[in-house]
């Protein structure tokens, strides 16, 4: 009976997270030596992460962040990377924001020594704002709405060549509603065909989800806070079923309303936890089944998926991402930064 206990004890022990109180996370500043804005971060390992941002810059890091390269498209310098999406340390798939030929794709398959620009709006009604993969082929690109209907581009050559997704297989758009390009994660994925993206602005703030690799959506309300300045910033999934909605009022950045949703059944419905961050937030990540919220006002750590909140530095990040165990977080001033 004392072995059956104290295996039973060694099984909990791993299967419970630590209290944030125990084992505080902790970000560790990863010095960039440029002044940029990252909202595009993607983590592909503890040594390996790409980060992109205004100023057209794109740094890359393979020693853990001891050491950056910046690795951008040349000629690029009066666009804003707002979201990356790296498979490992040489091919990686980054998206430029803005109206009409401001939106662009580009990809490189060495490191960032040569890009190749893969897709360019020519629409001045169209607004792209992140993009997201299935898997290193497959991917979609989100645009705000055009003609009433938003706008998503889908690649299965992974990010090579692009073409657009029918507008007959969406919902049609709230006035006034679009994607936020505030961290990269208005749009994501989880499995090979389940996708989400992230809206505001509108009467109500909404998830779509498609089923079906981007082809046909679906839209449900959120109890998040929307209007013009407010809705859902990032969203993210642990599994197609379980995912969470996170984001506010970057007007208003103190504003006490929830910040965060949670979906058990692949986001036909949204539910309001009893705790939640103070305050608008910008990006959100997995880890395993912890949850890394972050934003201006500062980062919030979730040990059971997102039912309970503790905050855990007050600095400012606009994103968060993880590989595995491994997660970075990037935003204003250049700032990037590693979890211990």
């Amino acid at each position: 009976m004392r072995v059956v206990l104290l295996v039973l004890a060694l099984l909990v022990s791993v299967a419970v997270p630590a209290s944030a109180g125990e084992h505080p996370p902790a970000w560790e500043l990863k010095p960039t030596g440029v002044t940029a804005q990252f909202r595009g971060l993607s983590a592909v390992s503890a040594r390996v992460a790409w980060v992109s941002g205004t100023q057209g810059i794109v740094l890359r890091t393979t020693d853990g962040g001891a050491t950056w390269k910046s690795v951008g498209p040349p000629g690029t310098e009066a666009l804003q990377f707002r979201d990356i999406e790296a498979f490992d340390a040489e091919h990686a798939v980054v998206l430029s924001i803005g109206p009409g030929t401001d939106s662009r794709v580009y990809r490189t398959d060495d490191g960032g020594a040569h890009w190749r620009q893969t897709f360019q709006n020519t629409d001045a009604a169209a607004f792209y704002d992140c993009l997201a993969f299935f898997d290193p082929w497959r991917g979609l690109a989100m645009s705000d709405p055009v003609d009433g209907r938003f706008r998503v581009q889908a690649t299965f050559d992974g990010g090579r060549s692009w073409r657009p997704v029918p507008d007959s297989g969406f919902p049609a758009a709230l006035p006034g509603e679009a994607g936020f390009a505030a961290s990269g994660q208005c749009v994501t994925t989880a499995g090979p065909f389940d996708a989400w993206l992230a809206t505001g602005g509108g009467a109500t703030a909404r998830v779509l989800h498609s089923g079906d690799g981007g082809r046909h959506w679906t839209a449900s309300d959120t109890p998040l806070p929307s209007s013009p300045s407010a809705g859902v910033f990032a969203v993210a999934f642990r599994s197609p079923s379980q995912g969470l909605a996170i984001g506010g009022d970057f007007a208003n950045p103190d504003a006490p309303g929830p910040a965060v949703a949670l979906t058990r059944d692949r986001g036909r419905t949204w539910t309001t936890p009893g705790q939640y961050p103070a305050g608008y937030r910008s990006g959100l990540a997995w880890r395993g089944g912890t949850v890394l919220a972050v934003g201006p006002g500062g980062s919030d750590v979730s040990p059971d998926g997102g039912r309970h909140w503790t905050r855990f530095d007050t600095g400012s990040f606009d994103s968060v991402d993880c590989a595995g165990a491994a997660c970075w977080a990037s935003g204003a001033q250049g700032r990037v930064a590693r979890l211990r």
